[in-house]
This record gives structure tokens, C-alpha cells and sequence, in this order.
């Protein structure tokens, strides 16, 4: 016997969730407060809202989606899950952007990687930006709270050949690796937590702090967009939303207006600065959509003598930190190491091959390994980040230029990241870039890479992680927010979502928003029950 879907019993059980979608008439409501995006920030906060015993309405523009419609297969879930369709990009189309759309945001398609936020991070921050309350002693307790809240912890199986690799290759060459922590319970070991987990193994938003939400009395309305926060004097008096159409993609002509005490933007590092831009939000020192991080990253492919299989088995279950802040933090663009699983729709799309040298790859696709580097921007003077603004239909995009010192740690990311491969026994190795041929040893590969031009578009690169755009400090004239996400002008206006981040954080940024989030939250329902 099947234990039910807890969003189908929810939902049988009174939860107040209204897909917008069907809304036929405008309206207008009111809360204590009003939480816009359901990811790791907005989930977090409406569950310890709630449970403070205020009225909460969670606003999400992506559709509910739930155990059903995760169906393992890549083409319906990049289409429905993920933002544009999976075609996001910076506004060059030299980055793509992997991010999710749809109730528990990116924690509904992520890979399941938890880490803290790394010490030198926190110290960096409390040094350049004065958040002295954010050290990493006084962190460890939310960490702790948010890893027990979502069940997570270092993967206890052992890895999938893909993964392996990665650890092999480091052990070859006498580096640091690790096992990656993961937020999950009864994992089947599966591998497709990108398109959403059909088991519901994965402890995201969708399955923990939405429900927890909705139980505590919370009201969540999906397919609806946020348009507009309209101010009245130096506070917010309501929320524009307009309700999507049934296809989920369009603006209806439905409108609701939320009036709030309070409100908490959650809408992602994209999201929030566009919403905050539209919204004509105070911004004396034109800070908001500045400095926004990605952890640009490029990919190096290998062909492995056995079989990997790299599309079964966890995602993501080794890492290696031996080059994130081996020069220091300011020094050289550092990055943190892992594998991602090559499914033929995701390998196909950042693979630089056409035609029957694609069709040479993808045939290989069983034999396949790769390894990922997450460069770590935003802590020289040199990554300065990029910027959002809104086009013409006041969507918000990325303008994000890549820097040389960037392109210098792109291309000893390369060098690494094929190192590692041939340490590991690969027989050939091409990298994720357009003028890479398959090399057939790390000779070969050294000399090539150490020449190769790092240019935007020949070098394919990619990024999971948004964070910045809304960045906190304690001065106001180079952030938006304080160290709780309390924005600086705006009286009751908190935002609780990466955006906040002053710089990248050099990991997978899913612990360290929960974590922020929590206790950004918990320091809000007193404010706001006091």
C-alpha cells in the first residue's frame, strides 16, 4: 500500500490554495502579511509567520505542481518547471540559467546539494560589509535547525560511478574531496531530482515548509504574478498581482490587490530586483539590481572506459573545495568541484557538437562522465557582479558581463577539471567550449587549454545559482537590506531570498537561504506580534 501524496491529502483536507488561473473575477484581500515566491525564503518565512500565529498569503506565478506530474521524463518538466521555458539566459545569451517556476521554486527541481555557508564567506561579509552578527558561530544554530527541518545530511550510499569519478580523479592527484550532503528521506536513488522527484523523497519547500505553511492556516495562491508593490508614504500599502492564463506562460486580465502589514519579497535574485525596480521602490543609491552572482559555471565531458551511466543514481554525492579559497578569498577567482547528471536532453543542449559529431557523443551517452566548476565571483574587485533591469515589457534580465579576471579562473577551471578526468582513467576528454576537439591525454589537453581563446560563446557556461541583486550590509549607500532583510527605506518591506547575498557564497546556495531565511523570520514574527 502507497502512502497518499501529501499535497493531494492536503488539498483534500481543506488547505486554502486557489489556482489563480481559474479566478474569474478581480478581487482584493488582506493579511498580516503578504510573502511573494515560495522557494527556500518564502516558504521558510511563511511557515514561521504562520506558526507565530499571523495571517499569511503566499503569492507564487508558477503552478502547483505535485507527485503526479513528475513523471522522470525532460521535455514536459523543463517546459512547465523551470523559468522561460529552461531557455533563461543573461541578456547576451552567454549564460544560461537554470531556475525553477513553480510552488517551492528551484528547492522543487534542484539536485539536492545542502551545504553551509562556507566561514571564510561569513567572514568576508562581516568584514567588508559590516555584518558582524552573521559570523559563523552565530550562524551554526540555524544551520543545525534548517539541515534537522529538511533531513539533511551526508549521503550515506556510495556514489554513483559518475560521481566516483570525481573522486577518484582527486585522490590521483592528491586533493581534498568530500561526500555532499543531501536534503532527502527514503531516496530511491534515481538520479532525475532535476525534473522534479517522483518518489517524494526530496525535502524541499514543496514537501515541507509549503505544507507546514498551509496547515498553520497560511493561504497560497499560484498562477498569479506579482506586478506591483504600491507605496503610500514610506511604507507599502498593497500588491498588485494579475492572474496568469491556463497555460501558465500569459498575463490574464484578472487582478487581485493584497493589502498587508508587512511584506516579504522571496521572488529569487531575478525575480525581486525586477519586482522591486517595477515597484518604484525607494533606491537613493541606485543599488538594487546591482551586484548580482552566479557562480558562472563551465563543464568538461569524458569518455570513460566502463560504464557510468551518469543519467542513474544521486546527482550530485562528491565535491571538492581543494581550489574555492585555496589563493584566499579576494585572490584568484576560486571554485568548488562536483558532477552533474547527463540526461540526453541536458547533454544535448550544452554540448558544443552538431551534427554527426553529436550524434558521436550522444551515442556514447552510457560511457559519459563529467565534471562541473562553480566559479566563485563577487570577492574581488575585479567581479563586480551583473546587473538587473527590466525590457520593455517589464520582464527583468541579466546583463552579466564576464570579466578577465573571470575568464582567468574559467580557464584554470578547464585545466582542472581535465586533469581530474584523465587522473580518473578517461580515454578522451573534450571540453563544455566550441573550440575543444576530444583530447586523448592530459599532455595534449594542458598545452591546448593553455592557448584557447575564453571568449562569451565559444565557452558554454552555465549557472544553477542566483544570488545578489538586493544585497544586505549595514551601510545603506551600497546595500538595499540590513543583516535581517529589512530593506533600509521601506518600513515594512523585508526581502528573504538569495538576492540578499553581498557576494556569491562559493556553494550551493539552497542551506544558507533557509538558514538566513529562518532567522530573518523568527526576528519578524517578533517585530510583528510584539
Amino acid at each position: 500500500m502507497t502512502m497518499q501524496d501529501p499535497i493531494t491529502r492536503g488539498l483534500e483536507n481543506g488547505w486554502a490554495v486557489t489556482d489563480a488561473t481559474r479566478l474569474t473575477e478581480s478581487q482584493t484581500l488582506e493579511a498580516d502579511v503578504v510573502v511573494i515566491g515560495t522557494g527556500a525564503g518564502g516558504g521558510t518565512t511563511a511557515e514561521i509567520l504562520a506558526s507565530a500565529g499571523l495571517s499569511v498569503i503566499m503569492v507564487e506565478e508558477g503552478k502547483l505542481y505535485s507527485q503526479k506530474d513528475f513523471r522522470m521524463d525532460e521535455l514536459d518538466a523543463y517546459a512547465n518547471f523551470y523559468q522561460e521555458g529552461m531557455s533563461r539566459t543573461t541578456s547576451d545569451g552567454g549564460i544560461a540559467i537554470m531556475q525553477g517556476r513553480c510552488v517551492g521554486g528551484s528547492t522543487t527541481v534542484n539536485w539536492t546539494s545542502s551545504f553551509r555557508t562556507p566561514d571564510e564567506t561569513l567572514n568576508y561579509w562581516q568584514q567588508r560589509f559590516g555584518l558582524t552578527d552573521l559570523n559563523p558561530d552565530a550562524m551554526a544554530p540555524w544551520f543545525a535547525e534548517r539541515e534537522d527541518r529538511h533531513n539533511m545530511a551526508p549521503w550515506a550510499v556510495p556514489p554513483n560511478a559518475n560521481n566516483d569519478v570525481l573522486r577518484q580523479g582527486c585522490e590521483k592527484l592528491g586533493w581534498r574531496w568530500q561526500i555532499i550532503p543531501r536534503n532527502v528521506k527514503g531516496c530511491w536513488n534515481l538520479g532525475y531530482c532535476g525534473v522534479g522527484c517522483p518518489t517524494n523523497a526530496k525535502q524541499g519547500a514543496l514537501l515541507t515548509t509549503i505544507p507546514g505553511a498551509l496547515d498553520k492556516g497560511a493561504r497560497l495562491f499560484h498562477g498569479l504574478r506579482a506586478e506591483k508593490l504600491v507605496m503610500n508614504g514610506d511604507r507599502i500599502d498593497h500588491l498588485l498581482t494579475v492572474a496568469m492564463t491556463p497555460d501558465g506562460i500569459r498575463a490574464g486580465k484578472v487582478n487581485v490587490r493584497l493589502k498587508a502589514r508587512h511584506f516579504v519579497v522571496a521572488a529569487s535574485a531575478i525575480g525581486s530586483p525586477g519586482l522591486l525596480l517595477r515597484s518604484d521602490i525607494p533606491d537613493p543609491h541606485k543599488r538594487i539590481g546591482k551586484r548580482t552572482f552566479l557562480h558562472p559555471v563551465n563543464a568538461s565531458v569524458a569518455e570513460m572506459p566502463k560504464q557510468v551511466d551518469p543519467f542513474y543514481g544521486a546527482p550530485q554525492s562528491v565535491y571538492s573545495d581543494e581550489f574555492n579559497f585555496k589563493n584566499g578569498v579576494d585572490g584568484p577567482a576560486g571554485f568548488k568541484m562536483e558532477v552533474p547528471p547527463l540526461h540526453p536532453g541536458m547533454i544535448a543542449a550544452v554540448s558544443p557538437n552538431h551534427g554527426k559529431a553529436q550524434h558521436q557523443l550522444l551515442s556514447q551517452l552510457p560511457h559519459l562522465q563529467s565534471v562541473i566548476a562553480l566559479i566563485r565571483d563577487g570577492f574581488h574587485p575585479d567581479s563586480p557582479g551583473g546587473t538587473v533591469s527590466l525590457r520593455d515589457d517589464d520582464s527583468p534580465v541579466l546583463d552579466y558581463p564576464i570579466t578577465d579576471y573571470l575568464w582567468h579562473g574559467v580557464r584554470q577551471a578547464y585545466l582542472t577539471l581535465a586533469e581530474i578526468q584523465f587522473a580518473a582513467g578517461a580515454r578522451r576528454v573534450q571540453l563544455m567550449h566550441l573550440d575543444s576537439p576530444r583530447f586523448s591525454g592530459w599532455r595534449e589537453a594542458k598545452k591546448a587549454i593553455t592557448e584557447m581563446p575564453m571568449e562569451l560563446h565559444r565557452a558554454r557556461l552555465f549557472t544553477a545559482h542566483q544570488m545578489g541583486g538586493c544585497g544586505m550590509g549595514a551601510d545603506p549607500a551600497e546595500s538595499v537590506v540590513n543583516g535581517f532583510g529589512e530593506h533600509h527605506q521601506v518600513a515594512n518591506l523585508s526581502i528573504h531570498d538569495a538576492s540578499i547575498f553581498p557576494t556569491s557564497i562559493g556553494a550551493n546556495p539552497q542551506l544558507s537561504i533557509y538558514a538566513l531565511a529562518a532567522r530573518n523570520s523568527t526576528h519578524l514574527a517578533t517585530r510583528l506580534t510584539s
